[in-house]
């Protein structure tokens, strides 16, 4: 006989594992450890990284701030030379490509026949309303006289300073009055007053076929502002900053007569007073005069400038 099946209840029971009063234990599986030599690694990576983020940070301060630590210039222009009674024309040179005149300067015709043309390149500091107690004997002098603001000066295109744009600058001068008022280099002298000088040197040891140039106190090392600041020794200084003005280099170019004036103190004996390297470097005829800022310093300054002048080779006829 066969055995009877077992139904569909009884199979269930016989697959479904006996109850028990206890569940089986689990297996806990033992926690992960970190080693002290990684968080040690972790930490020191997370230091780096702030620590250059930091140092990152503060080279783009310096690269887009050293500037102001050389360069000084300020937009209002609180005179003009009809302060002191001197006809000028004021002129916006050098356009962009939308057509508008990124410099702004004056030009003071000479009263007759004028003996040259003086392109007045001023100081680190202001602008050209500043210039006009240097512009009126200049004028005085029966020269025609052009003064302009750099980039970043004055109601000149707002740019911040550097030695390349002012280089630039004078070379939009130079080619407005070579170019525009159709004035010969050959009857151009520059005159430029603090690191005005120094671009005076710059530039008038770039073009050999100007007549001649003035120096007002160069600057020795006009750089030493940036580079001795405090700051500048936390970054790369030297790499961040383009400008160098190295005055030495440039005198040891300068190709056409000089006449550089510097100051110094009342009472100082001339065995005292040790000529500028820049100077020395000079290969070109050259005359220095010292300006002790007493009463008679004024005259003693058009005396220089105009037998200076006297020396220079007649220039060509000019309007």
């Amino acid at each position: 006989m066969s055995k009877p099946k077992p139904s569909r209840k009884s199979r269930a029971a016989v697959t479904r594992p006996a109850a028990s009063g206890h569940t089986p234990p689990r297996r806990d599986t033992a926690p992960s450890t970190v080693s002290g030599r990684w968080l040690l690694s972790g930490l020191v990576t997370v230091l780096a990284a702030s620590f250059l983020c930091a140092w990152g940070t503060l080279c783009i301060l310096f690269w887009q701030g050293s500037w102001q630590l050389l360069y000084h210039p300020t937009s209002a222009i609180a005179r003009t030379p009809a302060n002191v009674n001197l006809s000028f024309e004021s002129v916006g040179f050098a356009t962009s490509a939308s057509g508008q005149p990124e410099l702004r300067g004056w030009w003071i015709p000479a009263a007759s026949q004028p003996r040259f043309t003086a392109i007045y390149l001023h100081g680190e500091t202001g602008n050209l309303g500043d210039t006009i107690g240097a512009l009126k004997p200049l004028h005085d002098e029966g020269l025609n006289v052009f003064a302009f603001d750099y980039r970043g000066y004055g109601q000149s295109r707002f740019m911040h300073p550097s030695e390349t744009r002012w280089r630039e600058d004078a070379d939009a001068a130079l080619k407005y009055l070579s170019g525009t008022r159709n004035i010969p280099i050959a009857s151009i002298i520059l005159v430029g007053r603090d690191l005005g000088a120094n671009l005076a040197l710059e530039i008038a040891g770039a073009h050999p076929d100007l007549a001649g140039v003035v120096l007002e106190q160069p600057l020795e090392s006009p750089t030493a502002r940036i580079f001795n600041d405090p700051r500048a020794h936390l970054v790369p200084a030297h790499l961040l900053v383009s400008d160098r003005w190295d005055a030495n280099a440039a005198a040891s170019n300068l190709l056409i007569p000089s006449l550089w004036f510097f100051w110094t103190p009342v009472g100082t004996a001339a065995r005292d007073r040790d000529n500028p390297q820049a100077y020395q470097a000079v290969p070109a005829r050259k005359t220095i005069v010292w300006l002790t800022g007493s009463p008679s310093e004024p005259a003693q300054f058009d005396s220089a400038l105009s037998a200076f002048l006297d020396q220079l080779q007649k220039p060509p006829k000019q309007h």
